[in-house]
């Protein structure tokens, strides 16, 4: 027997024999028991090496792992390893299971129903093999036991009975069960990996044929994996067939494809079909030999009879006969060698044969190149061009902000993402936006980064505004000491990072920055992508500044920088209409700059402007953000209170006239001041409408104006004034 085969046959069969060793001496009454019932010395020490070999095949069959199915195709002791297994376990189950009832009273033993209890176990749970030799075994041992230790036969009789219909009725019943639910979870699982690799092949063509908005959103790493695993599944089956019908077109023993590892170097079998039980086990080949030739020159290697040894994938005593080897070659490299034997030698119409085959082995490889190359760029064009799309819907500088940070994930992986707006006038940077991933909020360290305001320095963020252009380059961090903003804010853990310049007319009017935790996010075909979809926010970002400002101007007054009145009617509006629902009061105030008239005469208009601005600041000083300050029209201003009664409101519009009467105006003319004449309505007091509070705030107003001017008047005042000139 070659030493080979004998490695195998231990490796496979060893612990099956040694559980029948033990069987042998437990029966052959090793276990020995003295005159008061205890296991003598050697007694106790056989009992206790059983109990470790029963353990031992439980741990061996646990970790049992089915052999690959080139291992399988290998060796026929392969192919039944796991028979063997259940076997070993089988009997050292027996084996056990009688050394306790040798130290417990025999067959008369109280501990006798463990017996039974494994006799049901076997022919329910183990194979058919390893549950006959079990209860064979079991029954063997329990004839031995009665002869040995003079035990009725009845009594014998009736154990080895028992044993027998116990596990019949078992293999009759639980067993057809068990196998049923078991072929049933084997066909199950069977359907389900056939469905995975045609899905994985099939991915490929359906993939193709969908649109970006058809085809199920996944990440750049679920992308990759599908068309990997489709790929490899699409080599393997083309080679395993391309392998077999040379074979049978050589009428070889042998024919296998060795590819060369491009991290190690070493050949490997990457597929093989044989007739030979001693191919290599562990898969990888020596580049000595025949196939070192092959290697080594680049040509194929016709040999009409070979030694042991020198064909490597196989055991190095065995005698392959004829050898012909093929390189496989992708323009001037080598990647790998076609290799086929059999014991007659090779001609010219088997050299022809493996040469169009390592073309089409070739081909296939290249093929599946191709298309992944293919798909991986359509893919990542399907990404741009949703992120693309995503930007062109962004009207308001938020909106655009945070569609930025969707636009850029569909490009890349990323854990936080930044967004700095530049101020080329002051030289200043404010972080307009932050986006952070969950799980990540600890990446930044320093001051809070939203909202976050530094000047030019050299850092990169604002080399990259300098010099139009990203850093770092290759996207790797590193030197994590290098300041991305300022030496004030650090990203300890990241491994990738890419700060791009948002340009607009070729000026950089901020930046975007990403930083990821894990190497090798923005390589080059990523930054290109990226540095293009930077450009494209920051076009929009223009936009939305160019929309806020429209907006601003459509709604605000130039002059003053208050709501203008159109706007100021339709916020009125709402503002009643949330008050009516939550039963909510309000005030409106109208106020009037005295003999304003008089100032643009005496001082000019430009100085009259000037007042209107300073009185426009005393009201947004004076009023919250959930109220209405408007220019209302020439030097008439309104301002709504939200859930204010009328003592707030009059509070707070002598608080406003206090402050305008002591405002100071600079002229040629020297200091000018002015006063301010306020009317006060309130909802749902005065009126419930915004055309009637309007009208008696104005009632009111003027009515201040009648009485002196520089006063507050609130419409029930002026109707109380009112009511009593008439009553006199």
């Amino acid at each position: 027997m070659k030493r080979r085969d004998l490695r195998r046959l231990i490796e496979v069969a060893g612990g099956m024999v040694v559980a029948a060793l033990s069987c042998a001496a437990v029966g052959a009454g090793a276990v020995q028991v003295g005159a008061d019932g205890l296991p003598t010395r050697f007694g106790l020490v056989v009992f206790v090496a059983v109990g470790g070999m029963v353990l031992a095949a439980v741990t061996r069959r646990m970790r049992h792992t089915e052999p690959s199915a080139r291992l399988q195709r290998s060796s026929k002791l392969y192919e039944h390893a796991t028979a063997f297994a259940d076997v070993e376990l089988a009997l050292a189950l027996v084996a056990g299971c009688f050394s306790v009832l040798a130290v417990t009273g025999g067959p008369e033993s109280v501990l006798y129903p463990m017996v039974y209890g494994l006799a049901a176990f076997a022919a329910t749970f183990l194979g058919r093999l390893a549950a006959g030799a079990l209860v064979m075994t079991a029954l063997g041992l329990e004839l031995i036991f009665g002869i040995r230790l003079d035990t009725p036969a009845t009594t014998t009789a009736a154990h080895m009975v028992t044993i027998a219909l116990a596990s019949a009725a078992h293999a009759v019943f639980l067993r057809g069960l068990v196998s049923r639910k078991r072929r049933e979870h084997d066909g199950a699982l069977s359907d389900a990996i056939r469905g995975q690799r045609e899905s994985a092949r099939d991915y490929r063509l359906i993939a193709s044929a969908l649109g970006a908005e058809s085809r199920a959103p996944r990440s750049r790493e679920e992308e990759e994996v599908k068309l990997a695993v489709g790929a490899v599944e699409s080599i393997r089956e083309s080679l395993y067939h391309t392998l077999r019908l040379v074979k049978e077109a050589a009428r070889a023993h042998t024919c296998v494809l060795l590819w060369i590892d491009e991290t190690t170097e070493e050949l490997k079998i990457k597929e093989m079909v044989s007739d030979s039980e001693d191919i290599n086990d562990d898969g990888r080949v020596e580049k000595g030999g025949v196939v070192g030739a092959v290697v080594r020159d680049r040509a194929f290697l016709c040999l009409p009879q070979t030694k042991p040894g020198q064909v490597p994938y196989y055991e190095a005593t065995h005698a392959a006969g004829a050898f012909l080897g093929m390189p496989v070659m992708d323009g001037p490299h080598l990647r790998g060698v076609l290799c086929v034997d059999r014991m007659s030698k090779f001609g010219e119409r088997e050299v022809g044969i493996l040469s169009r085959a390592a073309e089409q082995i070739h081909g296939v490889i290249r093929s599946e190149q191709v298309f992944l190359g293919v798909e991986r760029a359509k893919y990542e064009h399907e990404r741009f061009y949703l992120a693309s799309a995503m930007l062109c819907q962004a009207l308001t500088l938020e909106q655009v902000m945070q569609t930025a940070f969707d636009a850029a994930g569909e490009i890349a992986d990323y854990d936080l993402g930044a967004i700095a707006l530049y101020d080329k006038a002051r030289r200043r940077h404010r972080v307009a936006s932050v986006r952070t991933k969950a799980g990540c909020e600890d990446l930044a360290h320093g001051p809070e980064l939203d909202g976050f305001e530094y000047r030019d320095n050299s850092g990169l963020a604002s080399m990259v505004v300098k010099n139009k252009h990203y850093l770092p380059a290759g996207g790797e961090l590193r030197d994590q000491s290098t300041p991305v903003f300022t030496k004030k804010v650090s990203f300890k853990g990241a491994e990738s990072l890419l700060v791009l310049p948002l340009l607009s007319a070729d000026e950089a009017i901020g930046t975007l920055t990403l930083v990821s935790k894990r190497r090798h996010r923005f390589r080059k075909d990523i930054r290109e992508m990226l540095g293009v979809i930077a450009n494209q926010v920051a076009i929009s970002l223009q936009n939305a500044l160019m929309y806020k400002k429209m907006e601003t101007m459509a709604t605000t007054d130039g002059l003053t920088g208050l709501t203008n009145h159109r706007t100021f009617q339709e916020r009125f509006g709402d503002l009643l209409e949330r008050s009516e629902r939550h039963g909510h009061q309000a005030a409106v105030l109208l106020c009037d700059v005295d003999h304003f008239k008089g100032v643009n005469d005496t001082y000019g208009h430009p100085i009259g402007d000037e007042v209107l601005r300073q009185v426009a600041r005393v009201l947004k000083a004076n009023t919250r953000k959930i109220d209405i300050s408007a220019r209302y029209g020439g030097e008439e201003f309104a301002v709504v209170l939200e859930a204010t009664d009328e003592a707030g409101a009059l509070q707070l519009a002598n608080r406003i006239r206090e402050d305008v009467a002591a405002l100071m105006v600079d002229s040629d003319k020297g200091k000018l001041q002015v006063t301010m004449s306020i009317g006060v309505a309130t909802f749902p007091a005065d009126a419930r409408d915004r055309a009637a509070l309007i009208e008696r705030a104005d009632l009111a107003l003027y009515h201040a104006k009648e009485t002196g001017r520089n006063r507050v008047v609130s419409f029930r005042q002026f109707s109380a004034e009112k009511n009593a000139r008439r009553a006199s």
